[in-house]
Parts: C-alpha cells; sequence; structure tokens
C-alpha cells in the first residue's frame, strides 16, 4: 500500500494553523506529516519559519495516529549526539510515530549567515556519513536511553555520493519535487531502501476552475517543472498509480494552495480512500 504524508513547509503561517492542517490530514487518512528545517525561509529571510523539531514535537503531541518527520532535517544544525537524543526522545514521547529525515544542506547562504556548516557541498555530504554512523552507534547503546520503536532513517538527496549513503544508511530514500524525472535513473542506485518522492500538487476541488487552478499553481511553482502535477481526483490518482509502477511506496503531498484545510478534505475522500491497493 502507499503511503501518504502532507509535506508543509511551516514559512509564513501561525502555529495554531498548522496544528489544524495536521488534525484535518490525520482525519483525512493521511499516514505522515513532514516539515523543512532552515534557519531562514529559503530565498524570503524576512518570512518567519518555525523550528523544525520543535513544530514537530508540538504536532507530534496534538496528534494521534500521524508520523512525523522532515524533509530533511539539515545535517549541520545539530551535533549528531545531541540529534540521537532528540530522535529517540520524540518516539518516545509519540510512541514511535518520528521519522527522521537528514540531509546534508540544500541552502548554503544560511550556512555564511548564521555561521554553521561548510560550504563545499562534498564535505557536508561526507560530514553526514560520519554522523550517520555516530547515530546508529549512539542507539545501539552508547547513549541511554536506547529507541523503544524503529526509527526510520529518511535520506533525501539524488547525488552520487549521497546515493551511496541513501544504500548504506537509509530505510527511506526521497527524491525531491525538481528531480523526479530522474527517478528511473536513480532507483537502482537506493539499494534496499524504499522510495518515497515530494510531489507538488495543483489539486482541483470539486466546483473548481481547472483552468484557474493550473495558471495560479503554475505561477506559484511552476518552476519546479515535473514536480508540479494540476488535476481533478482522477487525474490525480492516474499520476500516482505512474508512480507506484516505478517502485515508490511513500508521497509526500505539496499542495500548491499550502495544504487548504478543505482540499485535504477532498483529497482523502476522492484520492486516498480511493486509491487502489494493488498497484504494482
Amino acid at each position: 500500500m502507499v503511503e501518504w504524508y502532507l509535506f508543509l513547509p511551516q514559512v509564513r503561517v501561525a502555529v495554531a494553523d498548522i496544528s489544524e492542517r495536521a488534525l484535518q490530514a490525520e482525519a483525512s487518512g493521511f499516514d505522515g506529516i513532514a516539515f523543512i528545517d532552515h534557519l531562514e525561509a529559503p530565498g524570503q529571510p524576512g518570512e518567519n519559519i518555525w523550528e523544525a523539531m520543535g513544530i514537530a514535537t508540538w504536532v507530534a503531541a496534538r496528534t494521534r495516529r500521524l508520523r512525523v518527520g522532515h524533509l530533511v532535517l539539515c545535517d549541520a544544525f545539530r551535533h549528531p549526539a545531541v540529534l540521537a537524543k532528540q530522535a529517540v526522545t520524540l518516539s518516545a514521547a509519540s510512541e514511535g510515530r518520528f521519522d527522521l529525515g537528514l540531509g546534508s544542506g540544500s541552502w548554503p547562504a544560511e550556512f555564511t549567515k548564521f555561521k554553521v556548516g561548510q560550504q563545499d557541498p562534498v564535505a557536508r555530504v561526507e560530514q553526514l556519513g560520519h554522523h550517520l554512523a555516530a547515530i546508529k552507534r549512539y542507539w545501539s547503546g552508547e547513549q541511554q536511553p536506547t529507541p523503544t520503536d524503529p526509527i526510520p532513517l529518511v535520506l533525501g538527496g539524488s547525488g552520487r555520493r549521497m546515493m551511496k549513503l541513501v544504500a548504506e544508511h537509509a530505510d527511506w530514500w526521497n527524491l525531491q519535487a525538481n528531480h523526479l524525472d530522474r527517478l528511473p535513473r536513480l532507483v537502482d542506485a537506493a539499494g534496499s531502501a524504499r522510495i518515497s518522492v515530494q510531489q507538488m500538487v495543483g489539486f482541483v476541488r470539486t466546483g473548481d476552475d481547472p483552468a484557474t487552478v493550473r495558471e495560479v499553481s503554475t505561477r506559484r511553482f511552476g518552476h519546479l517543472g515535473v514536480g508540479l502535477v494540476c488535476g481533478d481526483a482522477d487525474e490525480l490518482t492516474s499520476h500516482f498509480v505512474g508512480l507506484t509502477t516505478q517502485g515508490v511506496e511513500r508521497i509526500y503531498v505539496w499542495f500548491a494552495d499550502f495544504a487548504a484545510p478543505a482540499s485535504l478534505a477532498e483529497f482523502g475522500e476522492t484520492v486516498i480512500k480511493n486509491f487502489p491497493h494493488a498497484v504494482r
């Protein structure tokens, strides 16, 4: 079965609105929710952005079934011993509903501004590899307590060095929206990691004008190229079935209308609940 996650960047939105969307996602049949991790909003330094682990903890406390995680936490922002401890704590507090998503960092400008991390992308990936090994050691007994429930490791990225880390460490590999056209070429490099994708969606709800939805979605997110798909429930279902035939087992749905609660509700009723179970 396909797993459905809501991808919800915590930028320019109140904490109360994030909670509302998380609760609606849970009620609508989503399996999980994922946030971003930046010290400033990418390309929007004047906008509010909530801290990633804090907002995930708050949502985990407000929900009962929804898994929580990130696409993805930036390795440079937290010492691996601290992150390992945070992950175990949040997993225990949520009764095993936390996924640890990690990446090497995608916005070097904030590394310079806040004096964290390294500019060299190769060095960042190498450091991530060392930190992943350390986190696994901490979880295996170098720190106490150890995880009561398995904490899935989700690695995001598509470069050659990152794919080696995916094959070595990841339970899940996530391919970002603007690289979806590379999926067929990268699948084998993921090794035994299960495959997830991030997908921007312009959802044409009942009564919407399709042309307007496509125009607004493209104006906002057309830069994602193949990472943006627009359509009604039937069109989106057909698109997602196509992804599952390529081995995708989890879809992080990123709504072009910023996850309006009405969109989450209708998507749950018309796509998630009606999605074919055996599609591969």
